[in-house]
């Protein structure tokens, strides 16, 4: 990709990944946070929450599974116990008004599970979505869903993650940054990638080694524009525990790709397997790299091969000689 291309796409998915965290413009009203036992998405959150309290928007937060009130949070709603219709009837309430809102849903699975015929789950959701109220909810991958006694589900109806799938406009997957450098240790090698978790089918392990890293975060961003066209990208994310200073301010953005985190491109030697270290190029005792002149001057030169794929086919594969004064010419040989 050329550097001009590169660093468009590069500044315009760090202002895209910032508008949606700041919730500005109301860019992505349903966005829906993907996590698993390796990574949970609760930093994430507090990201979210953190910068909407910055904002000075509501924060409303509608707890299945959270116990205690969480920091820099205006409404708490316990919602266990809660029907659907009732619980849509006390959220209308505590988000009216025309204040820029987060409504976070700490779980969908309790929602997925009891919907009802009534008011199914993206009825259920999508009432909750006005011009002023962005939904942030999180679904678990590695928790299976229970079968509902009283609304058994149909055989031809779609599974709740592919509906939500299908109706949210951001979905963000987290990942552990521990796991996330040992593969790319891994595939650096050309090794298989490793696996953690469920995922090694070893009998008693839940969660893989690095697990939860409380380092930082690895978000995998799907953005759906207007138009339908999907916008991915992978980012790095500081946590408030890695550098101890809170939450992002607005104006001081801490979000870089992925692939400009040193770490990242770098990978150090506690991820390399083997202990001799790799014996690339940062062992050798000479530069291997191009200035930037040099890398232009190898990009203009123009092969023979390059040349005779021409619209005019150019010289071919012949070889050109002026002969000289000194040359003694022989007209029985062939001409060159």
């Amino acid at each position: 990709m050329p550097p001009q291309n590169l660093q468009h796409r590069r500044t315009h998915h760090l202002l895209l990944i910032s508008k949606l965290l700041n919730l500005r413009d109301n860019a992505s009203p349903f966005t829906l946070v993907l996590d698993t036992l390796e990574q949970s998405g609760r930093p994430l959150v507090r990201e979210f929450i953190g910068r909407a309290k910055t904002s000075k928007s509501r924060v409303v937060y509608i707890s299945f599974e959270t116990l205690r009130k969480p920091p820099d949070v205006d409404i708490f709603i316990k919602a266990r116990g809660k029907t659907p219709a009732a619980l849509q009837k006390e959220i209308s309430s505590a988000g009216s008004g025309t204040q820029k809102t987060l409504l976070i849903i700490d779980t969908l699975h309790p929602l997925a599970t009891h919907s009802t015929p009534t008011l199914p789950l993206p009825t259920f959701l999508s009432a909750l979505i006005t011009p002023s109220t962005s939904l942030l909810a999180t679904y678990h991958l590695d928790i299976p869903l229970a079968l509902s006694a009283h609304t058994p589900p149909s055989p031809y109806a779609p599974h709740p993650l592919t509906l939500l799938k299908y109706l949210c406009t951001t979905l963000l997957t987290v990942n552990s940054l521990s796991q996330i450098l040992s593969r790319k240790a891994a595939a650096d090698k050309s090794l298989a990638e490793p696996v953690f978790g469920l995922g090694e089918e070893v009998e008693g392990v839940v969660k893989g080694m690095g697990g939860n890293d409380g380092r930082d975060v690895v978000v995998e961003m799907e953005y759906r524009r207007k138009s339908g066209r999907a916008v991915g990208e992978w980012f790095f994310l500081p946590t408030a525990e890695c550098d101890g200073a809170g939450v992002a301010k607005l104006g001081r953005e801490r979000v870089v790709l992925l692939e400009d985190y040193p770490l990242y491109r770098r990978v150090p030697a506690e991820y390399d397997d083997d202990t001799g270290g790799g014996g690339g190029v940062e062992d050798s005792t000479f530069d291997l790299g191009l200035t930037e002149k040099q890398r232009r001057d190898r990009d203009g030169v123009v092969l023979p091969y390059f040349d005779a794929q021409g619209s005019e086919g150019g010289v071919g594969g012949r070889i050109l000689y002026d002969m000289g004064e000194e040359d003694d010419f022989d007209e029985e040989e062939d001409e060159i």
